[in-house]
C-alpha cells in the first residue's frame, strides 16, 4: 500500500535518483561507520546508504514507516521523536563517533540542529537536507542579513558548508521552498564557553538586529556589571563569531 506523506510530520520524500546519488557520494559511507539516518521515510536514501555501509541505524517517528523498516535485518530502527533521542548514548553503544545524516523535517529542523549540538563531541560529521534558506543562515559570515543566532551557535562548534542545491521537483510531494544539503564537521579546537550563556548573549544581540548593540546587548552587559571591552557601536550582524565567543568567555 502506498504511503501518503503526512503534513504533521513535515514529510517530503526524495525521489530524484540523480540527486540521491550525489548526496550519497557527498556522505561517502563505509562499512563499519556508525551511521545514523534521521527520518528515513520510504527508504530512498536508506537503500544506497546501507548498500555501502552494510549496517544503519534509523530514527523514524511515523509508526507505519517504522514497521516497514523493521522488516529489514540490516537496519536498527528507533521509533521515536528525534528530539528525545540520546545521541551521546548511541555513540557509546556504537563504540565510536556517529555519522548523522537525513532529510530533516523542515518544520523542526532548527530544534534538531540544536539538539544535536549537545552531542557534538560524539559526532564525526553530519549531512542534512534542509530548506536552502536555513543552510544559508547556518553557513553565513558576518555582514549580511543571513548571519544570525543560528550562524553563531553552529559555527562555534562546526565547520559548515553547503554542498548541493536541491530543487522542489526532486521531492514527492514537492515542498514550496528550495532545499540544500549541508555538511557539518565538528571543530577539533573550540572556545570553552558556557553554551547557555552564549545562547542568551547572542539571542539578546540579534533581538533587534537593525539597532546598534548598545541598545540591546550593551544594556544586557550593564545589567551584568560587565567592565571589559566590547564594541557595542556595531550591529549584531557585524560581529564575528570569534568576538561573541571571546565575550562569552570573559563573562564566565
Amino acid at each position: 500500500m502506498k504511503h501518503i506523506a503526512r503534513k504533521r510530520f513535515g514529510q517530503h520524500f526524495l525521489t530524484d535518483s540523480a540527486i540521491l546519488h550525489r548526496i550519497v557520494e557527498a556522505i561517502d559511507p563505509h562499512p563499519g561507520d556508525a551511521l545514523v539516518e534521521i527520518g528515513p521515510g520510504l527508504g530512498a536514501m536508506t537503500d544506497p546508504l546501507v548498500a555501502r555501509s552494510e549496517r544503519l541505524t534509523v530514527i523514524e517517528l511515523d509508526r507505519d514507516l517504522a514497521a516497514r523498516l523493521r522488516r529489514r535485518p540490516e537496519l536498527t530502527v528507533i521509533e521515536a521523536d528525534v528530539l528525545k533521542v540520546d545521541f551521546s548514548a548511541l555513540a557509546r553503544e556504537a563504540g565510536r563517533s556517529l555519522r548523522v545524516v537525513g532529510n530533516l523535517p523542515y518544520n523542526i529542523s532548527t530544534p534538531i540542529l540544536f539538539h544535536l549540538l549537545g552531542a557534538v563531541e560524539h559526532v564525526e560529521d553530519q549531512h542534512f537536507m534542509l530548506q536552502k534558506e536555513v543552510v544559508e543562515r547556518m553557513a553565513a559570515g558576518p555582514g549580511g542579513k543571513e548571519y544570525g543566532r543560528l550562524s553563531v551557535m553552529l559555527q562555534w562548534r562546526y565547520d559548515v558548508e553547503s554542498v548541493l542545491d536541491v530543487p522542489p521537483e526532486a521531492f514527492e510531494p514537492p515542498p514550496r521552498v528550495e532545499s540544500a544539503v549541508v555538511r557539518m564537521l565538528p571543530l577539533l579546537q573550540v572556545a570553552p564557553v558556557n553554551p547557555v550563556l552564549l545562547g542568551e548573549l547572542v539571542g539578546v544581540a540579534f533581538s533587534q538586529r537593525r539597532k546598534l548593540l548598545r541598545h540591546t546587548l550593551g544594556r544586557w552587559l550593564d545589567e551584568r556589571g560587565f567592565v571589559g571591552s566590547f564594541d557595542v557601536q556595531r550591529r549584531a550582524e557585524e560581529v564575528p563569531v570569534a568576538d561573541y565567543l571571546q565575550l562569552a568567555q570573559s563573562l564566565g
